[in-house]
């Protein structure tokens, strides 16, 4: 299928799915990042934005399309409304409301934390998702567990260990990961989240604010979870200013030992990082480890 008549069938989704005449008048390229291409598409009326992927990627799109929808029914943070999702020739597409993005500020920090932890006050039954879904492109089992150790230690570490290992990641890392597991109960002593509503990847890649200053979220791998794991991987990367630490923290105080508790979190995603882009990660994959391991010795 030609990228023109690519962008005909997916003009023709929206169509269906909105009841309005779209035509698309222009389209332009807007990065899309590591995983994913975009595009933004204007009509006379309306804009939309596009990411495209490989077809059999689908349930990927499908994935987040659900977490955007939950987040929204959630009340708290702006999320990007979706608008449709299927296959055009090789590719597989997630159209959605076009927001006019910009950086944050102080204001919208401090209003984000206390949005997060609305969000975080959304809770279910049991951890996990109705879904499986994806953090990046790899996939990311969310079981019903009312075990939150023994998920995070099988769905998360676990799971991202045993694709390291197939990708050649053995020896150390997988001696070290396997201790670590025996010895997960332990950082837990005393804690026992409840199953919060989370956004899953939020880095600060993945936040910004509208025109009028409100937060914006967006890229979810939703599931329900400890509260913690969200926070720990603001930590991450940097990008999430003291205001909306002090804002959260306000609204939402944490429990001790978060200290420790947010290693194990970002474990989950630099395991993830080392299994989508290489080796130039597991020298801080090991490290987080072994810093574990001694706060369990």
């Amino acid at each position: 299928m030609s990228t023109n008549a690519m962008f005909q069938r997916i003009e023709q989704a929206i169509r269906e799915a909105t009841g309005e005449d779209f035509r698309i008048a222009r389209t332009a390229s807007a990065g899309g990042g590591c995983i994913n291409s975009a595009y933004r598409i204007e009509g006379e009326q309306r804009v939309y934005f596009v990411k495209l992927n490989r077809r059999d990627l689908l349930s990927m799109f499908e994935a987040e399309a659900e977490g955007l929808r939950e987040i929204r029914a959630s009340q708290t943070v702006r999320v990007p409304e979706p608008v449709c999702f299927g296959v055009a020739g090789d590719q597989a597409f997630l159209a959605m409301e076009c927001l006019n993005l910009r950086s944050g500020r102080s204001i919208s920090d401090r209003l984000l934390g206390r949005q997060l932890a609305a969000m975080h006050g959304i809770s279910q039954p049991h951890f996990g998702w109705h879904r499986h879904n994806t953090i990046g492109s790899t996939p990311q089992p969310n079981p019903r567990s009312e075990d939150w150790a023994d998920f995070w230690a099988r769905h998360r570490l676990g799971f991202q260990l045993e694709l390291a290992a197939d990708q050649g990641y053995g020896g150390r890392l997988q001696r070290s990961g396997e201790k670590l597991l025996e010895r997960l109960p332990a950082l837990f002593a005393g804690h026992r989240p409840r199953p919060s509503l989370l956004h899953g990847d939020l880095w600060s890649g993945n936040y910004a604010c509208d025109e009028s200053g409100q937060p914006v979220i967006f890229d979810p791998a939703c599931y329900y979870g400890d509260r913690e794991a969200d926070l720990a991987m603001t930590e991450l990367f940097g990008g999430f200013g003291g205001d909306f630490h002090a804002a959260y923290r306000e609204a939402f105080p944490l429990d001790g030992g978060y200290a420790v508790r947010k290693i194990l979190y970002n474990l989950y995603h630099v395991l993830n990082h080392l299994n989508l882009f290489g080796g130039g990660y597991l020298g801080q994959a090991e490290g987080m480890i072994d810093r574990l391991l001694a706060e369990t010795g």
